[in-house]
């Protein structure tokens, strides 16, 4: 017999006491493994230590930053790094993303959204390690080897431009990718504030891979950040 599989391990960096007294609650009872640390400094030596399946880190630390940390934290590893924030402003979290941060949550959260925030990570990270050439999502499906693409079986012609986007979102599915990271990426660093350029390839992309009148069932957009190609239901 086999033995049984560990239980997931996530590291919580919070200073407020209240907010990793309630994540361990919630993410015990679901039976993850809980480590926390209440400052940046602390936050990474437990993560040299215990070595994570899953970082939650809030921005607003004493002393060291959440984006220093997450900095410090992607120059050695690819743990999936949740990020919380209290901040209405939107280029904190952009710069979380930026650094390598996965997803974030914004300050009040509910159980439930942070779980299920937690598990898509948590199955990217799982997907990631295989490097899938084929990505299926409902009814769409991502040849990222052939470059072809299907939507409830028949094929969909995209422009180059068209599929590169889509290639990038499918290799990050259920991850909130970037405007500037898209930018780059598909067109170079010049380009890397055409947000004009950018909605509008999308909203063609759209178009020929989702519901005709409906909201959008793959790509949606993630306010003042960017977008996110939606694996779950």
């Amino acid at each position: 017999m086999g033995s049984p599989e560990r239980p997931r391990r996530v590291l919580v960096i919070d200073d407020e006491e209240q907010i990793r007294r309630a994540l361990r609650s919630i993410l015990t009872s679901r039976h993850y493994e809980v480590a926390s640390a209440d400052t940046g400094e602390a936050g990474l030596e437990a993560a040299i230590d215990r070595r994570p399946d899953l970082v939650v880190l809030d921005l607003s630390l004493p002393g060291m930053s959440g984006l220093d940390v997450c900095r410090e934290l992607r120059a050695w590893s690819s743990v999936p790094i949740l990020v919380l924030s209290v901040r209405d402003d939107d280029q904190d979290k952009i710069a979380a993303l930026d650094l390598g941060a996965d997803d974030y949550l914004t300050k009040p959260f509910s159980a439930g959204e942070l779980l299920a925030r937690i598990r898509a990570l948590l199955r990217r990270a799982v997907v990631g390690d295989a490097g899938p050439q084929v990505v299926t999502i409902g009814g769409l499906m991502v040849d990222l080897a052939r470059r072809v693409v299907t939507v409830d079986g028949g094929e969909v012609r995209l422009t180059r431009t068209e599929f590169d986007i889509l290639a990038v979102l499918s290799r990050n599915a259920d991850r909130v990718v970037t405007s500037r990271m898209l930018l780059e990426t598909v067109w170079g660093p010049e380009y890397s504030s055409d947000l004009v350029t950018l909605r509008a390839h999308v909203s063609h992309l759209r178009r020929k891979i989702e519901p005709s009148g409906g909201v959008p069932r793959y790509v949606l957009t993630e306010p003042g950040v960017g977008f996110r190609l939606v694996a779950g239901d």
